[in-house]
């Protein structure tokens, strides 16, 4: 599985931005998806999950209510809607891939991950 993560940008404080993760391959329903972000001198963190269905999802404590993953298994592209950002939501953001059917929150658990996209907040 190959993925390729876009979307990222600047934006102030209060904004949103939507960040779309391609997969390659035919099985990408099958796959778990996980959105991770790491910031200077911090260690890398999920962000969001979803399971293979969609049915299923998972947050960080600091982004529920703000952020929204979602994914399209016709277009194999997984989404991750973020609202209200603030500057602490500063990060390289990654998407992942979990080739099983439960959500972990462990990113040695994904065995796929994009380049990732770089989102930053200003105050």
């Amino acid at each position: 599985v190959q993925l390729q993560a876009y979307g990222g940008g600047l934006v102030q404080a209060g904004g949103s931005l939507r960040l779309s993760c391609a997969a390659s391959g035919r099985t990408f329903s099958s796959y778990v998806m996980g959105w991770f972000r790491q910031a200077p001198g911090k260690e890398r963190e999920l962000v969001a999950a979803i399971s293979g269905s969609g049915r299923s999802t998972n947050y960080a404590d600091s982004v529920k209510g703000r952020f929204t993953i979602s994914r399209d298994n016709a277009k194999n592209t997984v989404y991750l809607q973020m609202n209200s950002l603030k500057p602490e939501d500063t990060a390289q953001y990654y998407c992942a891939a979990r080739p099983f059917m439960s959500i972990t929150t462990t990113e040695n658990d994904y065995d796929y991950w994009g380049q990732g996209t770089q989102v930053t907040v200003s105050s």
